[in-house]
């Protein structure tokens, strides 16, 4: 890559960074659980999302952002399960960065939600080097994408913090080799997490409901006034590694 080319890419992302640790701070003095979704595209995180939004609601407070090169599709889908949604339209962009979900956030309360998700671009490349100040970062892989995707874009589930598979109920139906998934995960990181999931069935969703409440039990302890005997010392924030 030529010089000039680093230089400007390295700006680009040291630009994000500090927007990203903007958000950060934002979202834990509010209190907000913020999860992203990447994938590839078809890979089913807006049916994903639209099931836990329905599930979360009302016991729980949350809205949406979801990113997408044009129309308000998946947005429309969004809204449809009563929570609040807003499409962040890049253009020819294949990414959401820092900068795109702050400005989504305007005129949004964020002490009024317990959750954020925000739905990325579909993409296993671009998104994968740009930080949105979330507190968990899942990676979705289909069992209709085939078992080696995680070797083929090993940055995107490296600097996740969850894989989940999702429309396990096809699994049978193509053949999807579950083993060979966790063998091709391991290789890009080890141990990491890994729930299954149909939103279509219902199955696995209790699971992943329980991951987000603990991750958002996780960010409220960690915005407790100072002094509160439950504060944890959650020390520096970091920027995602990329």
């Amino acid at each position: 890559m030529p010089p000039r080319i680093v230089e400007v890419r390295q700006g680009v992302l040291k630009k994000n960074d500090l927007a990203a640790r903007r958000l950060r701070e934002r979202f834990l003095e509010a209190g907000v659980c913020v999860v992203s979704l990447v994938s590839s595209p078809g890979a089913g995180k807006t049916a994903l999302l639209c099931a836990t939004l329905r599930r979360l609601t009302p016991a729980r407070r949350a809205a949406a952002h979801v990113g997408d090169l044009a129309t308000d599709h998946d947005a429309v889908r969004l809204r449809a399960t009563g929570a609040p949604a807003r499409q962040i339209t890049t253009g020819t962009v294949c990414h959401l960065d820092a900068e795109m979900v702050e400005g989504a956030l305007a005129g949004w309360d964020l002490g009024a939600l317990d959750f954020l998700f925000i739905e990325n671009v579909g993409n296993l490349v671009c998104p994968a080097s740009y930080d949105l100040g979330e507190s968990l970062r899942a990676v979705l892989l289909s069992v209709t994408e085939g078992e080696d995707k995680p070797q083929k874009y090993p940055t995107i589930f490296a600097t996740a913090d969850l894989a989940v598979i999702t429309k396990i109920d096809l699994a049978d139906a193509v053949g999807y080799d579950d083993a060979a998934a966790r063998r091709a995960l391991d290789e890009s990181y080890p141990n990491l997490e890994v729930l299954r999931v149909s939103a279509r069935s219902g199955a696995g969703l209790s699971e992943w409901l329980d991951r987000l409440e603990a991750a958002g039990v996780r960010t409220r302890t960690r915005a407790l006034p100072t002094g509160s005997d439950q504060r944890r010392n959650p020390g520096p924030v970091p920027p995602r590694a990329r």
